[in-house]
């Protein structure tokens, strides 16, 4: 087994801090896919011209959020938010029925919220606490 010296022993915490630091959790997305095709499932025939027009817009501003590998768990959010209201906006022309009352399908996630990244915080807090105590550790022993 080769020993490391006190260099490398530094030069590896200080790498594995920073990575530390650099890493950025990933907002869940499921739920915005979710909502973007249940807008793209609607007829647009059904509905009125200026409603349907806002859907159209909050869903390339969705897809786009959906598709930005950068886009914050705050503006995925939103995007879920503003689509919500611009479906829930829709109203049918004259004449039209539409049905409201859609059973739950298997794999529907509107009603599940998901994504919860409390215990992931913990975990990597944890995981950097460690991590400096053992380099704490080998700069004692070396």
């Amino acid at each position: 087994m080769k020993k490391a010296t006190q260099a490398e022993v530094d030069e590896a915490c200080d790498a594995l801090t920073r990575g530390y630091l650099n890493l950025r959790l990933k907002p869940n997305k499921d739920l915005l896919a979710d909502l973007i095709n249940k807008a793209n499932g609607l007829n647009a025939a059904s509905y009125t011209a200026n409603t349907w027009a806002v859907v159209e817009n909050e869903v390339i501003k969705a897809q786009a959020v959906l598709e930005d590998p950068e886009a914050s768990e705050a503006e995925v959010k939103a995007a879920e938010k503003a689509l919500t209201k611009a479906i829930e906006g829709l109203v049918a022309k004259p004449g039209n029925t539409v049905d409201t009352s859609t059973p739950v399908k298997p794999g529907d996630t509107t009603s599940v919220k998901t994504g919860d990244i409390t215990n992931m915080i913990g975990a990597l807090g944890l995981l950097a606490s460690l991590t400096a105590i053992d380099c704490l550790k080998k700069k004692k022993y070396n």
